[in-house]
């Protein structure tokens, strides 16, 4: 072997020990591919995301785990700065009590655990270099819809990490709000709120809606009183879906589509949630009460 080769030092990984009910890879997501039928995924709380990267020293846009209630646990295999935000929950560093929303430094060969949510739902781990899955068009993000980026974690795997680019940083105090234990969602009515009663519109404007069991990555499901369609519109064609749209199935049940959504529908959305209200959106555990402050045209 060279004297040149035996510098290079091994690549950087952590070992997946406990993946958790649903931890994925996520970045910012893939923008300008819609046309193609591939959705944007991505971070669903995107300011927690990029204040977890922030705080390992790692550009925003970084990839991140993103674990859904029931945490992961990682074994270092090379010393790495990591840092838990987004949902409060337990953080150990072989087993003993270390720090959530700051850097953590995490030695070779420590195992870190990150527990089950306390409240709200989704939890952020960013590792000093960041994840180096390979990229799929131009994302490492992990889309459960379409199935495109790595798939969601399993125990005994091995994740690669980049190089380590900046160095950590301590913010007090922590810049992001709590998860929601109430949710008013700003609405933009169109494209086809016309398609709806005017008795839809005004259960829709002063309706208290829960959060469903069955929400996910796709869409925040909401349970309450069902919205009427007008009579005689018959079926809508497939059109273009965006982030946000609240598609309203033939239950009646709002349906407010996330990062995963399907970039095509065939059921009448009544409008439009801001990208700005979905980080909070994602963080509502399920039986969240959910409004809408409609914005009328």
């Amino acid at each position: 072997m060279s004297p040149a080769a035996r510098t290079v030092p091994p690549q950087r990984t952590v070992a997946v020990v406990r993946p958790g009910p649903l931890t994925t890879v996520q970045d910012t997501g893939r923008s300008g591919v819609a046309a193609l039928g591939v959705p944007r995924a991505g971070a669903l709380d995107p300011p927690a995301h990029r204040l977890a990267n922030r705080l390992v020293g790692n550009p925003p846009g970084t990839a991140a785990l993103e674990c859904t209630l029931g945490g992961v646990a990682l074994r270092a295999l090379a010393p790495l700065v990591a840092a838990v935000t987004g949902a409060p929950c337990p953080v150990r560093l072989d087993g003993r009590p270390a720090a959530w929303g700051a850097p953590v430094l995490v030695p070779a060969g420590a195992l870190l655990e990150v527990g089950a949510t306390t409240y709200g739902v989704r939890s952020y781990v960013a590792l000093s270099g960041g994840l180096a899955v390979p990229p799929v068009l131009g994302s490492r993000s992990a889309d459960l819809l379409s199935g495109l980026g790595p798939p969601p974690l399993a125990a005994g795997q091995l994740l690669p990490l980049g190089p380590v680019t900046g160095s950590p940083v301590r913010i007090d105090p922590l810049p992001l709000p709590a998860p929601p234990t109430e949710l008013l969602l700003r609405l933009d009515l169109g494209p086809r709120d016309d398609w709806f009663t005017g008795a839809a519109h005004r259960l829709l404007a002063s309706s208290t809606f829960t959060v469903s069991p069955a929400s996910n990555r796709i869409g925040l499901r909401l349970l309450g009183p069902a919205l009427e369609r007008r009579p005689g519109l018959g079926e809508l064609p497939s059109e273009g879906m965006v982030l946000g749209a609240v598609q309203i199935p033939p239950d009646g049940l709002p349906v407010v589509f996330l990062a995963d959504h399907p970039t095509t529908g065939g059921y009448p959305v009544v409008g439009v949630v801001p990208a700005a209200d979905l980080a909070t959106a994602a963080q509502a555990t399920p039986g969240t009460p959910v409004g809408f402050a409609v914005a009328r045209r």
